[in-house]
């Protein structure tokens, strides 16, 4: 008879019905927390490791200061550690770039796909042979062109066009144009 006016008083956490919390959620709980802060304490560094550093941050992009090339000039820069080539084409190279049908081409590109528009005399490419990483020759005075005066790479003759597009030799593909902008009309930022 004890027993019944025990359970008829004031209301107890009853271990059954789940009601209340008990010592073993309170250990779950801080188990879980604490294994959470624990990987958040490696995975932070991890992940702040895969940023680039300020050395790499500064190779991003390149600008370069275009107003001092000629027409029929070009020049060589250097862009993540890479050879850059800006070529200020005449409008006799543009024309016999234009002029070459596409279906004769390796890899067929037109110079209007090669440059940016209103730009087509800047033709901007990296300085580095399509076929084992050779620099051509081609933007310094008096330097090999190749047969169809563009550029010529003298480790294995592959040879280039105006427009920087393979016409000759083992390279497989034209000499890459990678991301750049005008800036300014003097002004362009590679990368």
């Amino acid at each position: 008879m004890a027993t019944l006016e025990k359970s008829a008083g004031s209301p107890e956490p009853d271990a059954n019905t789940g009601d209340g919390v008990r010592r073993r959620d309170f250990i779950n709980i801080a188990a879980v927390s604490f294994a959470g802060v624990g990987a958040a304490a490696v995975v932070v560094p991890l992940i702040s490791q895969m940023s680039p550093s300020a050395d790499v941050l500064a190779l991003a992009s390149s600008e370069v200061d275009i107003s001092k090339i000629a027409s029929g000039q070009a020049i060589k820069t250097v862009w993540r550690k890479q050879p850059v080539f800006v070529r200020n084409l005449t409008q006799a190279e543009i024309t016999a770039a234009n002029a070459v049908k596409l279906s004769d081409l390796r890899d067929p590109q037109s110079l209007a796909e090669r440059t940016k528009p209103g730009k087509q005399n800047w033709l901007i490419t990296l300085g580095v042979c399509t076929h084992l990483g050779c620099i051509p020759l081609g933007t310094g005075e008096g330097e090999n062109k190749g047969p169809f005066g563009g550029y010529f790479c003298p480790c294995h003759g592959s040879a280039y066009d105006t427009a920087a597009r393979i016409r000759s030799g083992p390279a497989p593909t034209n000499l890459v144009v990678p991301e750049y902008a005008f800036t300014s009309d003097t002004v362009v930022t590679i990368g």
